[in-house]
């Protein structure tokens, strides 16, 4: 009998850029990638340019106060990032529910590099998309609302808004859409992006640590939802002061004008919100390395 001989497995060894390559299709290659990626589209779109026309013209006819045109035309990411946020929470939960993890983490048994490769791979593919839509958004509103004119002159409203009254026999024919160089519009588009990346990182943390998608969901929603509706309760000395501070309300600050003094200021807000998605990814990497998959 002769010896075969074998040659020896070649090790190529575990690096952050392939974890991230391996995270890349993974996340591409599920439908609900993009299912998720395509509602939130046609929702952050739709809605804006359907908000900007209802509001548009209900100024134009009766007057009134509009608080932030750039605003106005944002307005469907509210309901848009409901989207992301399970896309997040399914990114990691898919792997758990189908046993796939065990084969991800017995081909990179540190796991720290899963979870980096999974947050950088889905915060660049959201930031990208949500910042387009975020333009067609602002692009599409403004255009709606450039339809409508007024012949008035401006008086600042309660948060920093414009008062139209139809009719006036004096002053200016004056637009209701504005540029995109109208300050804090581009601060605006760019902090609805980063809105939608935080709430889709937010997913992303409470589903490595609960596992399960149901209970992600409905902790990310609670978060989400359920604690500025508990926070009315609060009598209204602190009321103010709890809301603006919580998830959504800070996160959002940085789709607004800044006027509005129960937001925190743009930046300031979004500031606020990376420190629930810091702690919330925190959670999440504690727990995948605390507990067997």
């Amino acid at each position: 009998m002769t010896a075969t001989a074998v040659e020896p497995a070649v090790h190529l060894g575990v690096t952050q850029r392939r974890a991230m390559v391996s995270e890349w299709i993974k996340f591409r290659s599920l439908r609900s990638t993009w299912w998720s990626i395509g509602v939130a589209l046609l929702i952050s779109i739709g809605l804006g340019v359907l908000f900007s026309a209802l509001r548009g013209n209900d100024i134009a006819t009766h007057g009134g106060f509009e608080p932030d045109p750039t605003a106005l035309s944002l307005r469907g990411f509210y309901l848009a990032q409901l989207a992301v946020a399970v896309l997040g929470v399914l990114f990691v939960t898919g792997e758990y529910s189908t046993g796939m993890i065990r084969a991800t983490l017995s081909a990179v048994p540190r796991r720290v590099p899963v979870w980096a490769a999974k947050i950088a791979i889905f915060a660049a593919v959201i930031f990208v998309i949500t910042l387009v839509a975020a333009f067609i958004a602002f692009l599409g509103g403004q255009a709606v609302l450039a339809g409508y004119h007024v012949k008035s002159g401006f008086i600042v409203g309660p948060r920093g808004g414009i008062a139209f009254r139809p009719g006036a026999s004096a002053g200016a024919l004056h637009s209701l859409g504005v540029p995109i160089t109208h300050p804090g519009a581009l601060r605006a588009i760019f902090g609805a992006a980063l809105y939608m990346v935080g709430v889709g990182l937010l997913g992303l943390g409470c589903g490595f640590a609960i596992r399960n998608a149901g209970g992600a969901i409905a902790t990310l929603f609670g978060l989400l939802l359920v604690l500025p509706l508990l926070a009315q309760a609060l009598p209204s000395s602190l009321q103010q002061h709890v809301s603006k501070y919580l998830p959504l309300l800070a996160g959002t600050a940085g789709m607004n004008n800044g006027k509005d003094k129960d937001l925190l200021a743009p930046w300031t807000g979004l500031g606020v919100f990376a420190i629930y998605v810091v702690v919330a990814l925190g959670i999440g990497l504690y727990v995948l390395r605390r507990r067997d998959a």
